[in-house]
């Protein structure tokens, strides 16, 4: 395309370079300043056809297994398209793949090459294998597409949607039909939308996780420019009088056009300059941008010489008078509005065009070779710009609140007597008109109808797991508890004042010869995760999975030790869960003291359902109190803390009489408070009295009021309205529970705990009208079987689970 440009130029023929006949003599070098003025009258009598074209490079760096379930021959497929179907004759071809590192051919974890389809103008990476979880594969390839807009002309008004498939076909004796196994179906595929703005110039982190049942990462980035495509010259038919005037129509429209182009070359190569700054100033690496400063005004840029393809086929032209004296303002820089650029004339533009363009591909060029020289260390920063990104891309579906800690009553206001008539002096025992889970509700449906009426428009790359129907994404209410700070006599750190415990060898003893101003050594970071009722110990990989995409390095003990013993009382499962803690953190403490000085612990717990009222059972035991100092972040998915003493769902209700009437099962009669016949000997109310909550630094409640199988108020630690109007020793039972709790949350302390309450409200609508959303078990179950939820929180708040 460019050949036959130049051939119209400079009169050569594109192969022998020779002069063809009606233009044989050269031009003289100083008449080559007037080839681009004189481009426009040559080609008068035919239609200038000027295109761009978007560049999408996609980086893939590493295929990381979290929790694929199947071993074998697994490939990352990419494709690209229009959005809208005016747009589906312009498709996205792959251009262009570089291969940074060669992955070692020979491996077994390799068989045959990458290899581009033209059929659907797609990119497949080689077959990897993968044997076990936590399995890094590098790949480390930068694949460019090119999406042509054809016959296209102005604005883009579609986005781009960027499809990743996962293919996987089984261990074959015979390598020799993995290829066509692999082409059979996609085992997961993943969308992603670049929205129109993007496509002008975008540099971003863009992770693949596909879905639940393929809990992967890929390590992608995608790079966006927006280059020079082709220069057309079609030509007219005769001119007739009846079509002057349709021809002066189209001349407009062509030039409408080009202002249109060259407008969004200006905005492509500043954003492409700009971004090239930031990444050599983050990752503090030079990048040699000259020619390219600040100094390199429009004005300049106006008089620098036009390249013809690939090659410098020009001299130096001069600016037109008009355009050295109608392009400054009073800044120093050059004025390119509409107004102005209309005011140009098409030879005028298409310097402009060109010059633009040219320089576009010498910065494309460059920072090609510059991320293919530091591609881990502009993956980091764009990996940490997109983690600091997502609370206010996420804060669509999020609401932020502050409450303040509800006030402890004194000893005197809660001795028997001031729950007899004298309602007006105990200030946690006010009326509550309204029930709590039905105003959360409520607030949540207006917040997703608002979500539904919204029009999201910016320029990052939209996850269409989220963005593809945003409606139906779970609203969460994030009322964060303030005044409730730590109870920490010793000061910042938990090794600061050892218990003699310590030093008889019930905990391996921690390196503490290093100084306070310089501390090195490992923190050693383990997250607990316990399951619930009949529940499986891979019950929560989800939030699992999640937590390891924020801090890699974590170390995890999903309890398996309750497993098919949920029946029996919470002491005995408390006790059994304490002992696998006590005997996997001893493990990783002394592996870490071997590998090194050990600075730290995090002990981190999470729990689902009655999950959460066995770990602070396991907490209360005596063999777990050296580890209370080590106790870092609790998350607390619908957990019963206050145990069923106030249930409004009947139906519910009903099962847990069966359960204890057909079955016995002790942990249902001590849920419901019947384990004893004076409630101050209940389980339940014993536990409150236990410090079980005090010496975390993080706590998070995370509640639904769709969630029937767990009072609402129970998962919140907080009142509900039916206990609010008690003043029988039901009542008072029940409140001195709720104080205890809280009591652990607001002791007295320089240092603040973070207390969060998080409501998610699941769209539980597209289940319809069932037995589970009738008795709220599909909501208790969206807990395990969803992890956008866990992704909003966990990524909103990263700081608590590093």
């Amino acid at each position: 395309m460019f050949r036959r440009l130049k051939w119209l130029i400079t009169g050569h023929h594109p192969k022998t370079n020779k002069p063809n006949k009606p233009d044989a003599k050269l031009l003289p070098l100083a008449t080559e300043q007037k080839s681009v003025a004189n481009l426009y009258s040559r080609i008068k009598r035919k239609k200038l056809m000027l295109e761009g074209v978007h560049e999408v490079a996609i980086y893939i760096h590493r295929f990381h297994n979290l929790d694929l379930f199947q071993q074998g021959w697994y490939q990352v497929k990419i494709t690209m398209r229009w959005e809208d179907s005016e747009y589906a004759s312009a498709v996205g071809t792959p251009s262009r793949v570089v291969q940074y590192d060669a992955p070692d051919l020979g491996a077994d974890n390799f068989l045959g090459v990458w290899k581009i389809d033209d059929t659907d103008h797609s990119f497949s990476s080689q077959p990897f294998r993968i044997r076990y979880a936590r399995q890094d594969i590098l790949l480390s390839v930068m694949i460019s597409f090119n999406l042509s807009l054809g016959k296209i002309e102005g604005p883009i008004t579609s986005a781009v949607i960027l499809k990743f498939e996962l293919l996987y076909a089984p261990v074959l004796e015979n390598g020799s039909n993995l290829q066509e196994s692999l082409e059979l179906s996609p085992a997961a595929v993943h969308e992603f939308r670049i929205p129109p703005k993007a496509l002008v110039g975008l540099h971003s982190y863009c992770p693949v996780h596909f879905d639940a049942f393929h809990a992967v990462v890929v390590d992608t980035s995608v790079h966006i420019s927006l280059l020079k495509g082709g220069v057309h010259a079609i030509k007219k038919p005769s001119r007739s009088n009846s079509m002057i005037n349709e021809e002066i129509a189209n001349e407009k429209y062509d030039k409408e056009n080009l202002v249109f182009l060259v407008k969004s070359f200006l905005s492509s190569r500043t954003i492409l300059l700009q971004e090239l700054r930031n990444l050599s100033k983050a990752i503090k690496e030079t990048i040699d941008l000259t020619g390219f400063t600040s100094q390199h005004d429009e004005t300049k840029l106006l008089s620098a010489p036009m390249e013809m393809g690939m090659e410098i086929a020009d001299a130096d032209s001069q600016i037109p008078e008009k355009m050295q004296n109608s392009t400054q303002v009073p800044n120093g820089t050059t004025d390119f509005s509409s107004d102005y650029l209309y005011s140009l004339k098409n030879d005028e533009l298409l310097r402009l065009f060109h010059s633009l363009g040219d320089q576009l591909l010498n910065l494309w060029s460059t920072f090609l070779k510059f991320h293919r020289a530091n591609k881990t260390k502009v993956l980091d920063h764009l990996r940490n710009s997109y983690a600091i990104d997502r609370r206010a891309e996420w804060s669509i579906w999020m609401v932020y609140s502050k409450v303040e800690m509800p006030q402890q009553p004194t000893r005197n206001e809660t001795e028997d007597s001031s729950y007899h008539g004298l309602r007006g002096k105990v200030p946690v025992l006010r009326k509550i008109t309204e029930d709590p889970s039905q105003a959360a509700a409520t607030r949540a449906e207006l917040h997703r109808r608002s979500i539904a009426q919204m029009r999201i428009n910016n320029r990052s790359i939209q996850d269409l797991h989220i963005f593809g129907d945003p409606s139906r994404i779970p609203i969460i209410i994030v009322e964060h508890v303030v005044n409730a700070p730590l109870r920490s006599p010793s000061g910042n750190s938990y090794f600061r004042n050892k218990d003699p415990k310590d030093i008889n060898g019930t905990l391996p003893v921690i390196d503490s010869s290093f100084s306070r101003s310089q501390q090195k050594g490992r923190i050693l970071k383990i997250a607990v995760f316990v399951h619930g009722f009949q529940g499986h110990h891979l019950d929560l990989r989800l939030v699992r999975n999640q937590w390891l995409l924020i801090d890699p390095k974590i170390e995890f003990l999903m309890s398996e030790v309750n497993e098919d013993k949920t029946s029996d009382d919470f002491r005995d499962m408390g006790l059994r869960l304490a002992k696998e803690v006590i005997a996997f953190v001893k493990k990783k403490m002394d592996k870490a003291s071997r590998s090194g000085s050990l600075k730290n612990v995090k002990l981190s717990f999470v729990g689902h359902s009655i999950g959460n009222v066995i770990i602070r059972t396991a907490l209360a035991e005596s063999i777990m109190e050296p580890y209370h100092r080590y106790l870092h972040t609790y998350v607390s998915v619908s957990g019963p803390h206050l145990g069923y003493l106030y249930s409004s769902n009947s139906l519910f209700n009903s099962g847990l009489w069966l359960l204890k009437k057909l079955k016995n099962t002790r942990c249902i009669h001590q849920l419901t408070f019947t384990d004893d016949i004076d409630l101050e000997n209940t389980f339940f109310y014993k536990l409150s009295k236990q410090k079980t909550l005090e010496h975390f630094k993080n706590i998070l409640l995370l509640s639904s009021p769709q969630d029937g199988y767990v009072p609402y108020h129970s998962a919140r630690i907080e009142m509900c309205q039916a206990s609010s109007g008690d003043y029988s020793r039901k009542g008072k039972i029940f409140h001195e529970m709720l104080n205890n709790c809280l009591d652990q949350m607001r002791a007295p302390s320089s240092e603040q705990r973070m207390f969060m309450r998080c409501d998610v409200n699941f769209d539980v609508s597209i289940q319809g009208r069932n037995l589970n959303t009738i008795i709220g078990r599909a909501a208790h179950i969206e807990f395990l079987e969803t992890d956008i939820f866990a992704k909003f929180i966990m990524w909103s708040f990263p700081e608590l689970f590093r």
